[in-house]
């Protein structure tokens, strides 16, 4: 087999795994309410299977370092979440979408600008995290209502989980493991859920969904902070089923804390 056709049939296979997989974890997202749900799309659903694919292209270090560019952007997207949050509350999706994107871009470029070491992207996400969370505890408990399922969401959300892992995987050998840590975890799970639910449900009820998201990506931070310092003594493989390890634990660990009141 030729190396173009070899590229593009792996390609295609890894498109349609990630997209799968992003379909079906939505798909249980819309059923559970607004907190679970938002636990179940804060998991690697998009990013997890790029960063596998990643590592099946790339030596540990460069892993490693993706993930450090990878814990930075986590504390951006909580703003991004946020961002729309409050903007949905009065504003159609176009608008909020918009704004929140905006915010995203502009900040990821800003942080990534820094040269961050693992410490300080982590207490990053520490600051940022607490503060979004506090902000947009007004914006979380809003009734989910009865959805029904249009004939484009299923191929809107695998179109989109397909894109990332095609221009994650793409452009990572020509842009090197920060920009590649930036795209790998691009808030594709989020967007696709403002997307599908905006038009369907009302603003309010899909900024819900991504106010209680912010909770859930403590737990994702958790996740990439534990890709970062096990993969050059683990491995890829062995790190990276730790990492989805620690952010289901980490999650579980919220879903029971919120249960008994904690405010988080």
């Amino acid at each position: 087999m030729s190396p173009d056709l070899w590229f593009w049939l792996a390609l295609a296979t890894k498109m349609a795994v990630t997209a799968a997989f992003v379909v079906v974890a939505t798909a249980t997202a819309e059923r559970a309410g607004a907190f679970i749900g938002a636990l179940v799309a804060t998991l690697p659903i998009a990013a997890g299977p790029a960063y596998l694919f990643l590592a099946l292209e790339h030596d540990a270090a460069f892993i490693a370092d993706a993930a450090r560019a990878s814990l930075v952007i986590n504390a951006v997207t909580a703003i991004y979440a946020l961002v729309y949050a409050a903007t949905a509350q009065r504003r159609g999706l176009a608008v909020s979408l918009a704004a929140a994107m905006t915010v995203w871009a502009i900040l990821a470029l800003l942080v990534q600008s820094t040269a961050w070491t693992l410490a300080g992207a982590f207490l990053l996400n520490i600051v940022v995290i607490s503060v979004c969370v506090a902000i947009g505890r007004r914006f979380r408990d809003v009734a989910m209502p009865l959805m029904t399922r249009r004939w484009y969401d299923i191929p809107l959300r695998a179109a989109m989980a397909a894109l990332l892992v095609a221009t994650v995987v793409g452009l990572s050998a020509r842009v090197g493991p920060t920009v590649t840590g930036m795209l790998a975890v691009f808030p594709i799970v989020l967007t696709s859920l403002m997307l599908i639910l905006q038009p369907r449900i009302g603003g309010p009820a899909t900024a819900a969904v991504l106010a209680n998201t912010i909770s859930g990506l403590a737990g994702f931070s958790l996740c990439l902070l534990a890709l970062n310092l096990t993969v050059l003594s683990l491995g890829s493989a062995a790190a990276l089923t730790l990492a989805l390890t620690v952010s289901i634990g980490a999650n579980l660990l919220i879903f029971t804390a919120r249960r008994r009141g904690v405010p988080i």
